[in-house]
């Protein structure tokens, strides 16, 4: 008789899969809970103990570590010296290990103490998993409820699972432990106060497949991690196409510029930098100043709101009859559901944003290896900033100069952005000089008419040609990191053309 070792944390379907074991001539071994739940289910198991010949000791920290257990699961079937030991030694093989482990995440996202963390770190499922891959020519493993029936029907059919499923059963209980024993280790890392470790260790789920990726001809997935606000990866969709890479990639940038801000705001996004950005006292103000700033980049573009979408603000999105790639917004009214409905194609996407996350690290793929890094999370307030001009800036420059700091870290370098009235009226991204960044950006604003500007800055002016030229088309106010040696120059200029100018001390550079 074919034996089979069943011991879950997760018991999804556990009972049905043990009744079709028996039914295919499988006995079972079990222990702990697993064996209680199938004990009442009226499924005849064998316990852990009665195999092994020893009680569980240590609070159950040891029960399956034997070689009765790890014997059986190792022994090679085409090897005559493993056999005649098993046999020496009075030990039955195992063909089947059922096995999901001790839930250590889910006992570490809901805050437990430590404590109650090391004892959910699971030593004898680990252990079992690994032995029965190793041997996964004569062993299946099973670490994963959705591979039951696969297993149940290849056995029906071919009186064994087939080699290859093994294979692939194998590799994957491999990834199972991996990623189980990255969460341990990424927890007691940051316990102990290790900020870049020898190893840098990752553990992400496969969210979905992605139809391509940048590219047609690129193959792309997307990938989980732990839950977040502020999260495209998380976040609900109501309606709509599949979220593509270049989506996901717009979504998450706008989101990361969205969580600067706790008054009512809109922003309008495009290829990973902001179109245009506005705050006011209300969500239809703010989307107003946010399209107008730029309503012709905004096309086929996002938009995100920091505030529930009602009917009033979807009907004017819907009345602008602007192409839109994906809408987000903390929540929706039905009647604004309604009226965005008519948009099919468009993504609706409800994301949580109830408190004010901070991302940690930020990851960045470079070949044969990963940038690692702290995030950029600084939000500037006005006792921050120090005045360097005779002229200091007015209440409401103060204002519309923090605003556009907050929005400048989140542009392209080199990155320049103008601002009235906290809302945006250019802004210029990624240009190899910072003037050429201040060019694209005043230019717009002027085209539009836009006046009493201020600048911000991502980084310091190395020459005085960005605060001359800001003079020229009306820049009243500008913030920047100052650091250069030649600040003097800016400073001294702005002085000459009655600018005033705060320094923030603290570069933005976003590659």
């Amino acid at each position: 008789m074919r034996r089979a070792l069943i011991s879950v944390s997760d018991k999804t379907n556990v009972v049905e899969f043990a009744k079709d074991l028996i039914n295919l001539g499988y006995e079972i071994i079990s222990t702990g809970g697993t064996k209680k739940a199938l004990d009442n289910a009226n499924v005849n198991t064998i316990s852990v103990e009665d195999v092994t010949g020893f009680p569980e000791i240590l609070d159950g920290r040891v029960k399956t570590l034997n070689p009765f257990i790890h014997g059986g699961l190792l022994a090679v079937r085409d090897n005559k010296n493993h056999m005649e030991t098993l046999k020496e030694h009075n030990i039955t093989p195992i063909d089947l290990v059922c096995v999901n482990l001790y839930p250590f995440k889910e006992t570490i996202e809901r805050n437990a103490s430590l404590e109650e963390a090391i004892e959910n770190i699971d030593i004898g499922g680990p252990s079992m998993l690994r032995s029965a891959s190793k041997n996964y020519k004569s062993v299946t493993v099973v670490c994963d409820p959705l591979d039951y029936n696969r297993v149940i029907e290849e056995i029906k059919t071919n009186g064994d699972t087939l080699p290859e499923t093994r294979l692939e059963l194998a590799a994957k209980v491999y990834r199972h432990t991996a990623s189980y024993d990255t969460l341990i280790s990424s927890y007691l890392t940051k316990l102990s106060g290790v900020e870049f470790a020898e190893k840098l260790n990752l553990s992400y789920d496969l969210a979905q497949s992605l139809r391509y990726g940048e590219n047609p001809h690129q193959h792309a997935a997307l990938y989980k991690g732990n839950y977040t606000s502020y999260s495209i990866v998380h976040a609900r969709q109501i309606q709509g196409k599949e979220l593509s890479y270049n989506n996901i990639q717009d979504a998450n940038a706008c989101l990361s510029l969205l969580r600067e801000f706790s008054k009512p705001t809109a922003i309008g996004l495009k290829h990973m930098n902001p179109c245009g950005v506005a705050s006011a006292d209300d969500i239809l103000t703010a989307w107003n100043n946010a399209y107008n700033a730029d309503s012709v980049s905004i096309y086929g573009g996002i938009v995100a709101f920091n505030r529930e979408v009602d009917e009033a603000l979807a009907s004017d999105i819907m009345k602008k009859k602007v192409f839109l790639e994906i809408i987000m917004a903390p929540s929706y009214t039905d009647k604004a559901l309604e009226k965005l409905s008519k948009k099919t194609n468009c993504r609706i996407m409800e994301v949580d944003m109830s408190s004010p996350f901070k991302q940690e690290k930020n990851v960045v793929s470079v070949n044969g290896g990963l940038l690692y890094q702290d995030s950029d999370n600084e939000i500037y307030h006005e006792d921050d900033l120090k005045v360097v001009t005779k002229k200091t800036p007015t209440e409401k420059e103060m204002e519309d100069l923090l605003f556009a700091m907050r929005v400048v870290k989140h542009v392209k370098s080199n990155a320049i952005l103008v601002a009235h009235n906290q809302t945006t009226c250019g802004v210029g991204a990624g240009q190899m000089n910072r003037v050429g960044s201040a060019e694209i950006a005043l230019k717009w604003a002027n085209d539009h008419n836009q006046t009493s500007l201020v600048l911000a800055s991502d980084a310091f002016f190395p020459f005085d040609d960005t605060i001359t030229l800001a003079a020229k088309y009306g820049v009243t106010a500008v913030i920047q990191p100052g650091g250069s040696i030649r600040d003097m120059d800016s400073i001294k200029k702005a002085d000459e053309l009655g600018i005033s100018m705060v320094f923030t001390g603290m570069r933005h550079f976003k590659h």
